[in-house]
C-alpha cells in the first residue's frame, strides 16, 4: 500500500481518489477520528473503504468535512453543521446550472 498521500497510477491531481488515512485525514485537519466519524454518520461524507475496510478520504472529502469544522468550532452541532455544508452544496449547484442555462440561452438567443 502506498504512503498515505503518494500518487498511484497518476492519481496524484484527482481531488477524489481516497489518498488519505482516517489517521492522517484528522492530522490534516487538526481534528480526530470521531469528528470524521460523525460526519460521515451525518452522511455528509463517505469515505471508500481499503481492502481491510479501513476508511479512506479524498482531498474533496477533507475540504467538505474542513468547512463542516469551521461551523463545529464556531459552536455549531456537528449535525447542524454538516445539514448547512450539505445546503450550501446544493445551492453552489442550483446556482451553477442556472448559469449555465442562462449562458446557454444567450448564446441561442433566447430570452427567459
Amino acid at each position: 500500500m502506498p504512503a498515505d498521500n503518494a500518487p498511484v497510477n497518476g492519481n496524484l491531481d484527482d481531488d477524489d481518489y481516497p489518498a488519505f488515512t482516517m489517521g492522517r485525514a484528522a492530522d490534516v485537519l487538526g481534528t480526530t477520528p470521531a469528528f470524521l466519524r460523525a460526519v460521515g454518520e451525518a452522511d455528509l461524507i463517505t469515505p471508500l473503504r481499503s481492502e481491510g475496510g479501513h476508511r479512506r478520504y479524498s482531498r474533496r472529502q477533507l475540504r467538505i468535512a474542513a468547512r463542516a469544522r469551521e461551523l463545529v468550532d464556531r459552536g455549531t452541532p456537528v449535525e447542524a453543521a454538516c445539514r448547512i455544508v450539505w445546503l450550501e452544496d446544493q445551492l453552489e449547484d442550483a446556482l451553477r446550472q442556472n448559469r449555465d442555462m442562462r449562458r446557454e440561452l444567450d448564446e441561442r438567443g433566447t430570452d427567459i
